[in-house]
């Protein structure tokens, strides 16, 4: 649940960044920057940390919009599993078991945050902030968005959600849970960069300045 809820936020955004000018980024450009239409898709690099594990989990994928109602995350690496949202349902897909397909309703933050994909994807910021209080920092080719939930349900599991981007092209999202620790996870010319050998300070570096 809780990597449905994170990386089906916004990764699959991403794309092709765009000369960008040197001037202060405000919500207004940056939610049109970020627009997409379907059909889109963009590469993806997933770290977890957890007390249980001797080194963060590394996941590997594509996140895939094939059509506007449908938001898909392919895990490659270090198993295989695909998540597709859909028509108010989640269905989760392993190789040699059965697909799990449960109701969007049984989990009101995620359906929060269905209900936003549209509106990111489209730019419409009054819809979106029906959800999220928005804070846009930085110039537009160094920029952060965050999205603090309004929502009770979603706000009592992610304390907030920030997106780092380079002009055009969203190239991170860190979310913040109540509990647990921060999740990160890289996209587009971030995620490519990531090589075996990439540490998590490097990582972190891929997400909040960019490749260079």
């Amino acid at each position: 649940m809780r990597a449905i809820r994170t990386v089906l936020l916004g990764a699959v955004l991403s794309g092709v960044a765009a000369p960008a000018l040197a001037q202060t980024a405000d919500a207004d450009w940056v939610l049109k920057a970020l627009a997409r239409p379907a059909p889109m898709r963009t590469d993806f690099v997933e770290v977890r940390v957890s007390p249980l594990l001797k080194d963060p989990l590394r996941l590997v994928g594509e996140y895939r919009r094939p059509v506007a109602d449908t938001l898909v995350r392919e895990v490659r690496s270090p198993y295989a599993e695909t998540t597709t949202l859909r028509a108010g349902e989640a269905t989760i897909a392993r190789a040699g078991k059965t697909p799990r397909t449960f109701s969007l309703s049984r989990a009101p933050e995620l359906a929060s945050l269905q209900s936003s994909f549209g509106a990111l994807l489209a730019g419409d910021r009054a819809q979106i902030e029906q959800v999220y209080t928005l804070k846009v920092q930085g110039p537009r080719e160094r920029w952060t968005l965050t999205l603090v939930p309004k929502d009770k349900a979603l706000a009592a599991r992610v304390r907030d959600i920030t997106l780092h981007g380079q002009g055009a092209e969203l190239r991170c999202i860190e979310t913040r849970p109540v509990k647990g620790d921060l999740q990160r996870t890289l996209l587009a010319s971030a995620a490519l960069a990531v090589k075996p050998g990439t540490d998590a300070k490097a990582m972190e570096a891929l997400c909040r300045v960019g490749v260079k």
